[in-house]
């Protein structure tokens, strides 16, 4: 731990996702007073969050009615002072950053917060700066996203505006196919309409302190997320690359410098996805104030056998980053879906993939059965996952194909 004053940290949303209470035990292991604050109850916060928090507030109205919620954390606080806002749930990102406007704490203010959550801010300011993004257009109504759908032309994605990973997130490639997204987004009140990049999926994660990357991750999903979405089948892979001067990610990785600097970007993770087309042309996607979600950040630890709830906490108290990181493994995440609706009946092929993967598995957490089973187009873990390990890239590959085919919940 820096030997530096201890900080007064307000964490928003200390127990969800569910990465969240890790991160505030980072926090608090490195020695600061972290409170709480969310709309729920604290008696329905995770134990592990709990344990870490030295003090917590309920605000009903805190996503809602940040205005008026602003003013009773004030009183809360009394003449205790922050030194820190820490929110790393995307929704939550301009609350955390109102609220450090209206105290007066250090850290991205709303309208840089804005570049991140609104997707046609976000390629306005990095198209400024040079990098690729896709062709798009803004809509507000079923008229606009038709004119946009010809402005941009087939094929085309639309998506929220200010959504999270690919959610609400349509592929078109005709007039009919707009038409019936059109039908399905009628709860979304501004969409973005935009190129659609046939190509690789990565990620290009990162930590950084004062301006500085201090730590990036590069990941890869296996289908790219919009297969893996709309159809139930199949079993996601999201893959941690430790190869990274490889020239299969170079220029992904030099955007992904490129994006950071030219956001203006200064402490804290960040999350950013981004394209490889088949001629090798490198492609932005997006990039969120919020490290990845689907326990990325646990795919990162067993890379390099590191803890970077602490190492972010530390760069985002003190400014400063001292884990040393050595890239030894490509890790991958694979989650599964029921086969099936109800309730867990049945697990088949757990003692096969123990059998054969032994100690290249990192992690294993299936619903127990008598859980009822989860919708699996709203969460990104679905049914449960397994985590694993290996030097070897297409060895990890195959280790994961190896669950993704041979493991099986059943339903029912």
């Amino acid at each position: 731990m820096t030997n530096v004053a201890p900080r007064t940290v307000l964490m928003i949303t200390p127990g969800y996702p569910g990465e969240m209470p890790l991160f505030t035990r980072g926090l608090s292991v490195q020695g600061a007073t972290v409170l709480g604050v969310s709309n729920g109850p604290e008696h329905e916060l995770p134990e592990l969050a709990r344990r870490h928090l030295s003090g917590y507030l309920q605000l009903p109205e805190l996503f809602t009615n940040p205005a008026a919620a602003i003013p009773q954390l004030q009183r809360w606080l009394g003449t205790r002072t922050l030194d820190r806002v820490c929110c790393l749930w995307e929704p939550g990102v301009e609350v955390a950053a109102l609220i450090r406007e209206a105290l007066g704490v250090p850290g991205q203010s709303y309208e840089q917060a804005l570049r991140f959550r609104d997707k046609d801010l976000m390629k306005q300011a990095l198209a400024a700066g040079g990098v690729r993004v896709p062709h798009h257009a803004v809509a507000r109504t079923a008229t606009e996203v038709r004119e946009a759908a010809e402005q941009v032309g087939y094929p085309l994605i639309i998506k929220p505006i200010a959504g999270a990973g690919s959610q609400d997130t349509f592929r078109c490639d005709d007039a009919h196919e707009v038409d019936k997204a059109i039908a399905q987004l009628g709860h979304i009140a501004v969409v973005d309409v935009e190129e659609f990049i046939d190509g690789e999926e990565f990620t290009y994660d990162t930590i950084c302190a004062r301006g500085r990357i201090e730590y990036f991750h590069i990941g890869y999903y296996r289908p790219r997320p919009l297969i893996a979405r709309t159809n139930e089948w199949i079993s996601p892979q999201t893959l941690s690359y430790r190869l990274v001067d490889d020239p299969w990610v170079a220029e992904g990785r030099a955007m992904g410098e490129q994006v950071i600097k030219v956001l203006g970007y200064d402490t804290g993770f960040t999350h950013m996805e981004w394209y490889r087309k088949a001629d090798g042309e490198v492609v932005f996607g997006e990039i969120a104030a919020r490290p990845p979600g689907a326990r990325t950040v646990d795919l990162m630890n067993f890379a390099s056998d590191v803890d970077l709830f602490a190492g972010w906490a530390e760069a985002e108290l003190f400014g400063t980053f001292s884990l040393h990181i050595e890239r030894k493994y490509h890790a991958a995440c694979i989650t599964k879906r029921a086969h099936g609706q109800g309730r867990i009946q049945r697990i088949e092929g757990l003692d096969r993939i123990k059998a054969r993967l032994g100690d290249a598995i990192c992690a294993i957490d299936l619903l127990p059965l008598g859980s009822p089973r989860r919708d699996w187009k709203s969460t990104l873990l679905s049914d449960g996952y397994v985590t694993l390990r290996h030097p070897d890239w297409d060895t990890t590959k195959a280790m994961a194909d190896f669950v993704g085919t041979d493991l099986h919940l059943y339903a029912g």
